[in-house]
């Protein structure tokens, strides 16, 4: 068993203990840390808590016993070939290309976006070796393109991570939709959780699940082999998995490609993933705490599937 010890900081004053964990161990998932905490494993200055929700105090020694596993090899550092939209000392911006994993996991221990960070930035390899995801503050789905922000050292990783917890952080996605929304603008609040058949899947759901927020314009529309289409500007204000694809679905406006949630790709040519793209990020500066603003071109799959379905859109 390995015991760990951590000390709150001001800044996690307040938050929930699994929350605070998460961030103290972000190779752990928050499923994994409620358990061990509803189990005793979990001290919070010498007495065991038991309950996940209770509240950190600034100050405060949390001891973790955690369980013995065999550890995983550190993912391997590979050539990096990505578009850098921003670089600094603390931080990287990226366009990340779809048909790319952000980090390593199970079946997909090669080729991601933490192997290529390894072969760019050499002093990662010592994080790397305990935590599978270096610099990762947020995530993208393997094909959805776009702004992918980065933490070069640990102290951004942190700040980054707080932004991103305390909803700091507006994010904005192009998709095109099958179908025409009836108003030009829209909002949808729901429960996003596990489809109750399908675990593989996330869905809008009545109870047990998490509450999502996410608004849309459109940006123009248009048609190809008589199927409508729409360019959406989508901003989520919240991060749940598979937020926009499962609520646009739900809209009865699935992603256009997006086989697993009813955007089929059938009668239009060079669809090959669901064509959603993480267009613009504005977040504040890990050290400064200056807001900036990063962009990510509209990626050439988009522009085709626009071109020959006469979509003129302005933003």
């Amino acid at each position: 068993m390995q015991i760990l010890e951590f000390t709150v900081t001001p800044e996690e004053a307040g938050v929930r203990l699994d929350r605070a964990l998460s961030r103290m161990l972000p190779d752990s998932s928050r499923t994994f840390l409620q358990k061990i905490i509803k189990e005793g494993a979990v001290q919070c200055n010498g007495q065991v808590v038991l309950v996940p929700r209770t509240p950190v105090q600034k100050g405060m020694k949390v001891t973790v016993a955690l369980p013995e596993f065999a550890a995983p090899a550190p993912p391997q550092a590979e050539e990096f070939d990505f578009p850098i939209l921003y670089e600094d000392d603390s931080m990287l911006v990226i366009d990340k290309p779809w048909g790319v994993v952000v980090h390593p996991a199970a079946g997909n221990q090669e080729g991601t976006v933490v192997n290529a960070l390894l072969g760019r930035y050499p002093a990662l390899a010592s994080e790397a070796a305990i935590n599978s995801r270096p610099g990762i503050v947020h995530r993208l789905d393997k094909d959805t393109s776009g702004c992918l922000v980065i933490a070069k050292t640990p102290e951004a990783q942190f700040h980054l991570g707080n932004s991103f917890a305390n909803r700091e952080v507006s994010k904005t996605y192009l998709t095109i939709v099958r179908g025409v929304p009836s108003r030009p603008t829209g909002e949808i609040v729901t429960l996003i959780g596990r489809h109750p058949v399908n675990r593989q899947k996330m869905a809008v759901v009545e109870r047990n699940g998490k509450t999502a927020v996410t608004s849309y314009r459109i940006l123009g529309t248009g048609a190809v082999n008589n199927i409508p289409l729409s360019l959406l500007a989508v901003k989520i204000a919240t991060g749940r998995t598979h937020q926009i694809r499962v609520h646009m679905n739900h809209l009865g406006f699935p992603v256009l490609g997006d086989q697993v949630y009813g955007g089929s790709r059938s009668n239009i040519e060079g669809v090959e993933r669901q064509l959603l793209h993480a267009w613009k990020i504005e977040l504040p500066h890990p050290e400064s705490r200056k807001m900036c603003t990063f962009k990510a071109e509209i990626p050439e799959d988009f522009r085709k599937v626009l071109a020959f379905s006469a979509i003129d859109y302005e933003f």
